[in-house]
C-alpha cells in the first residue's frame, strides 16, 4: 500500500513536471520571431557572340564575366536564394526567329552549391543573338512567389538585338506586375545607344545603371548589388531640392532622391541638436554622355552663409556614379535652450553641386539622378572628436605646422645671427 501511494505520488510529481515545462515550452516558442524571407537574386548574363571581343584587361569579355561570377558566388551571403540565366548562349545559326528564343535557366534560383553554379558558367562560350527582352521576362517568371525581396542583375555588351520585342517597355511592364521587382544593368560597353538601353531598363523599376570596363570593377559592383538584395529594403522618398538655402526643404533621417541639371547647385536643409552629429552623403550619376573630368561637392553651411564642412571628390570618365560626404559633430552645450527645456537645434543647410558638363546636343532635363542620405546620431564622446569651430581637426593640424614653421625660422634667425657675431669678434 505504501509502494503503491508512493508509486503514485511520483507519476503525479512526474505529469505535473511535464506540464509545467510544456507550458514554458509553449509561450517560449510562441516569443520567437518568425524568420525573415529569403531574398532573391538572379544573374542574367549575355553569352552572345560579341562576348569574344578581347577588351577587358587584355582579356575577352566573357572570360573576364567569368572570372567575375566566380568571385561574386564565393561571396553571395548565406540567406540569399541565387540563380543564373543566360541569352544568346545555345544556338549558334543565323535564324533570327529562333536566336531571339536563346535564354535559359542556367542555375535554378534557390540555396546556392557554389561549386555547381562555377561549374555551370565555367561551360559557357559565346554564341548567339542578344535577346534582352525574353531573358528578361524569363528571369522574372524564375523570381515568382515568396515574400523577400527581388532582384535582377544584367550584365551585357550591347543592346538587344531582337526587335520588336523593347526591353524597355519589357522592364516597364515587369514594373506594372506591382511585384517590387528591381532590374540592375551594367554594360560593358561605354556606347551611348547601350547606355541608353540599359538606363532605361533601369529606371523604368528603380534599379541602376553602371558602366564596367575592367574586371575588378564588374565583380565589385556585383558583390555589391547581391549584398544590397539581402540588406533591409529602403524606399527612397522623392525630393526636390531649392535654389537657395532659405526655401530648401526640411530633410529627416532617411534616402532621398531628386535631380539636378548641369549647372545646377541643390539646397537642403537638416535640424541637428546638440550632442548629435550630422552625416550626410550625395551621389550624382551620369545617366548620358558626359565629358570626362567631373566632380561632386557637398556642403555644410549655416543659415548665415559661413561653411561648417565640406566634402568633394573627382572623376576623370571610369565610372558613372561619383559620391562625396561629410560629417558634422555638434558638442553638447550646458545653457542654451528654446525656452521649452528642450536644446536648441541649429538648421544647417546642405549644398550639392556637380560639375558634369556634357556636348551641346545631349538634353539637359531633367536633371542627372542624385541620391541623397541623411542621418543623425550620437556625437562623439571626447571633445578632441568634436569639428572644432566647425572646420574640422585638419585646421588644428594646420595651426600646429604653422606654429611649428615659426618657431623653426626664429631659432634658425637667432644661431644664424649668433655665429655671425662670433665670426666677426673672432
Amino acid at each position: 500500500m505504501i509502494t503503491r501511494k508512493r508509486l503514485t505520488t511520483g507519476v503525479g510529481i512526474a505529469l505535473a513536471t511535464l506540464a509545467a515545462g510544456l507550458g514554458t515550452a509553449i509561450p517560449a516558442a510562441a516569443d520567437e520571431a518568425p524568420a525573415a524571407p529569403s531574398p532573391k537574386v538572379e544573374l542574367v548574363l549575355d553569352v552572345s557572340g560579341s562576348m569574344r571581343t578581347r577588351d577587358i584587361d587584355g582579356q575577352s569579355r566573357m572570360a573576364a564575366a567569368k572570372q567575375a561570377f566566380n568571385d561574386v558566388l564565393d561571396a553571395v551571403p548565406e540567406q540569399v536564394q541565387l540563380g543564373i540565366r543566360t541569352l544568346g548562349a545555345d544556338y549558334p545559326g543565323e535564324d533570327r526567329k529562333v536566336g531571339c528564343k536563346d535564354t535559359r535557366q542556367l542555375y535554378p534560383v534557390g540555396p546556392l552549391d557554389r561549386t555547381e553554379a562555377k561549374t555551370a558558367v565555367a561551360t559557357l562560350a559565346p554564341t548567339g543573338f542578344t535577346p534582352i527582352g525574353p531573358a528578361l521576362l524569363g528571369a522574372a517568371d524564375d523570381l515568382e512567389g515568396g515574400e523577400g525581396s527581388r532582384r535582377i542583375v544584367l550584365i551585357t555588351d550591347g543592346e538587344d538585338t531582337c526587335g520588336p520585342l523593347d526591353p524597355c517597355e519589357v522592364a516597364r511592364e515587369i514594373a506594372a506586375r506591382g511585384t517590387h521587382l528591381v532590374v540592375d544593368t551594367l554594360g560593358l560597353v561605354p556606347n551611348a545607344k547601350i547606355r541608353q538601353q540599359l538606363t532605361c531598363i533601369a529606371e523604368a523599376t528603380g534599379g541602376t545603371y553602371t558602366a564596367v570596363q575592367h574586371k575588378e570593377e564588374l565583380s565589385g559592383r556585383v558583390k555589391q548589388l547581391v549584398d544590397r538584395a539581402a540588406e533591409p529594403v529602403v524606399t527612397p522618398v522623392a525630393t526636390e531640392g531649392a535654389k537657395s538655402c532659405s526655401g530648401a526643404p526640411e530633410l529627416k533621417p532617411g534616402l532621398f532622391t531628386d535631380r539636378a541639371e548641369i549647372g545646377q547647385h541643390r539646397w537642403y536643409r537638416v535640424d541637428v541638436l546638440p550632442g548629435q552629429e550630422l552625416r550626410a552623403s550625395a551621389s550624382v550619376a551620369a545617366d548620358r554622355a558626359v565629358d570626362d573630368d567631373y566632380g561632386v561637392l557637398l556642403r555644410a553651411v549655416t543659415v548665415h552663409g559661413r561653411e561648417i564642412v565640406r566634402g568633394s571628390e573627382a572623376g576623370t570618365g571610369r565610372t558613372d556614379v561619383i559620391s562625396s560626404g561629410l560629417r558634422y559633430p555638434k558638442p553638447e552645450v550646458e545653457d542654451g535652450d528654446d525656452g521649452d527645456g528642450k536644446p536648441a537645434a541649429e538648421t544647417v543647410c546642405l549644398q550639392l553641386a556637380h560639375s558634369f558638363s556634357a556636348p551641346a546636343s545631349v538634353k539637359r532635363s531633367p536633371g542627372l539622378p542624385v541620391e541623397l542620405t541623411v542621418d543623425l546620431v550620437d556625437g562623439p564622446d571626447t571633445a578632441s572628436d568634436v569639428a572644432a569651430f566647425g572646420l574640422g581637426r585638419g585646421w588644428w593640424l594646420l595651426g600646429v605646422l604653422v606654429l611649428t614653421g615659426l618657431v623653426a625660422g626664429l631659432l634658425t634667425g637667432w644661431i644664424s645671427r649668433w655665429r655671425v657675431a662670433v665670426w666677426r669678434t673672432n
